[in-house]
């Protein structure tokens, strides 16, 4: 690993309530962030972009072969009790917000795990864009935690019908990557169509 730090992974802090999930910091190598940021894709608008529909270059495209290896989905599936070595793996990225997204939600079906690293200089601390871990789907102020989107922020979870989740609204830059677990291979596609959508009537109106 050139740029991830799997044994601030395999160290990160693991929870069985509300859900399996797990909180790491630091998962990142040390002197890397700036770079990463630096060669973040150039994306213009909100939404997750598929990696396959992205040019992606220095310390950025290094860190796409970190997260492709399977020793990181190795590290994963030990934090949340999963063998998530042989499954298929899809990977999203974001680099803008729009107000309607953060929305509390589960994910889908078709989803076992997700984790997110989070790339960001720096945070405001208002609370707005900092994920939060949900005891319920209608409350945002009924959370057992909050994770601030600061580079080398790391959040995984197990998909679950309780696996309640969110942000407050925020419009802005907000830098993450997103490696999801999905049941079969015949997902990815859909979830990229999906995804072609969305980004599709952001377009429409990119910040609302």
């Amino acid at each position: 690993m050139q740029i991830l730090d799997l044994d601030a992974v395999s160290q990160a802090q693991a929870f069985t309530a509300p859900f399996r999930h797990f909180v790491g910091t630091g998962v990142l190598k040390p002197g890397v962030a700036s770079g990463l940021i630096a060669d973040f894709p150039d994306i213009k608008q909100a939404g997750f972009y598929p990696l396959s529909d992205l040019t992606v270059g220095g310390s950025f495209a290094t860190l796409m072969e970190d997260v492709a290896d399977p020793r990181f989905s190795q590290a994963v599936g030990q934090k949340l009790d999963m063998d998530l070595i042989d499954k298929p793996k899809l990977i999203t990225i974001r680099k803008w917000s729009a107000t309607s997204d953060g929305r509390i939600h589960t994910d889908s079906l078709s989803k076992i795990a997700t984790t997110l690293i989070y790339l960001n200089e720096q945070w405001q601390d208002d609370g707005a864009g900092r994920l939060r871990v949900l005891r319920g789907p209608k409350d945002f102020n009924d959370y057992d935690k909050e994770i601030s989107p600061v580079a080398g922020s790391m959040f995984g979870f197990k998909r679950a019908e309780n696996s309640w989740h969110g942000h407050l609204p925020f419009a802005g830059e907000r830098k993450v990557v997103q490696i999801t677990w999905l049941i079969d291979d015949s997902k990815i596609a859909h979830k990229q169509r999906t995804a072609k959508f969305t980004r599709l009537l952001k377009r429409l109106n990119p910040f609302s």
